[in-house]
């Protein structure tokens, strides 16, 4: 049965890859994909203002269910008109449940079938983050899209403990379904099941049964070798929902952002642009740019002669790095504008290669000349 506000149309299918283009209908605006989404955690983006955000093309961004539930209260988001009203923006937004951030924190936590027994990074007070209080929080800011908590596990996790994590993230989801708000928020179930493909497989067919508009792979990214990832990817794209976005949680370099979408991930999201950017990091089409380092001292070019981005149209090399190194702030925000942008135009490049017939050549392309 299709839902009431979000809606997704698959436009295009790559014949020699499976890589998709597609526009997914929200309650504040559509979102054409392949898509990057930039992260704001805690209600910002670090160190970027919405109408930048708006100039690089940012269709969605994230924030973080597990921050803002410590750090001011959703309650106070709540009574500020919800999050997209508290933080001026007017886009979509997606809500992680905060289940990532527990499992890094794991030496302060205590999971159970309640819930997540977590002890606060900020204060060390104690908290129970039970499915109830995840949706609750996320009803509360107001998201668009809605995840449910899940157990994240490590890479090298054994089969046991990725079957266990994967059967509390069943029961979790189950427990999210039924305390959802529904109307103009929707719900994405998450599958987990670390590096095993039984497991997998078996995490898609109950998921499938909660997913109204949206699907989440989760647990991977986090210690696996890249080949590892992109296998379980093309494990996973003839299984998943076709008629719906799927979404690669937590996962952002510019090499996995075309492996992603070359194995049908509809949606990325990552902080890694904007924390390389903090240390003096630049994407560029050939790899990343250490742009701090004293190769660049006089070198006045823009980061990216072709760029389409503020930094790149206003300042160069020489000035960027002057700003890093002199620890200036203005200097992360330029290089998180450029690797922003990177990203989103990344995404924007794949779907007109998509749509045009030719992204396995494009992709081709791409990985020849970038070196991470």
């Amino acid at each position: 049965m299709k839902d009431k506000y979000f809606q997704f149309e698959l436009e295009k299918v790559c014949p020699k890859t499976g890589a998709r283009a597609g526009v997914f209908h929200t309650p504040h605006g559509d979102i054409k994909t392949p898509v990057f989404m930039p992260v704001g955690t805690q209600a910002t983006v670090k160190g970027l203002r919405p109408e930048d955000l708006h100039d690089m093309n940012a269709q969605i961004i994230l924030s973080n269910t597990y921050h803002l539930f410590l750090r001011p209260g959703h309650k106070l988001i709540e009574n500020a008109g919800g999050l997209h009203k508290f933080m001026n923006w007017d886009r979509p937004i997606l809500t992680d449940s905060g289940g990532f951030q527990v499992f890094s924190l794991s030496d302060l936590r205590k999971v159970s079938e309640k819930g997540v027994e977590f002890k606060s990074h900020l204060s060390g007070e104690r908290f129970m983050m039970t499915p109830k209080l995840c949706m609750d929080i996320q009803h509360s800011l107001g998201s668009d899209i809605n995840m449910a908590l899940d157990q994240c596990t490590e890479g090298h996790a054994s089969y046991a403990e990725s079957e266990s994590a994967m059967k509390l993230t069943k029961i979790w989801l189950e427990q999210c379904a039924k305390e959802h708000a529904g109307g103009k928020q929707i719900l994405f179930p998450i599958v987990q099941g670390n590096m095993y493909k039984d497991l997998r497989a078996k995490c898609v067919d109950y998921c499938k049964d909660y997913a109204r508009c949206g699907i989440a792979i989760g647990g991977l990214s986090v210690g696996e070798a890249k080949p590892v990832m992109y296998d379980m990817l093309e494990y996973l794209n003839p299984i998943l929902p076709q008629d719906m976005p799927r979404y690669l949680m937590g996962v952002g370099s510019p090499d996995c952002l075309i492996e992603g979408y070359a194995r049908g991930v509809d949606m990325m999201d990552c902080v890694l642009p904007t924390r390389i950017a903090r240390n003096g990091t630049a994407f560029a089409k050939t790899g990343k740019l250490i742009i701090k380092n004293s190769t660049f001292k006089d070198d006045f070019r823009p980061i990216e002669e072709d760029c389409d981005c503020y930094a790149c149209k206003h300042y160069t090399r020489a000035y960027i790095r002057h700003l890093i190194n002199a620890g200036e702030m203005l200097g992360a925000e330029l290089l998180s504008i450029h690797n922003l942008r990177f990203l989103i135009r990344l995404a924007e490049k794949s779907r007109e290669a998509i749509l045009g017939d030719y992204f396995a050549e494009f992709k081709e392309e791409f990985m020849s000349n970038f070196k991470y």
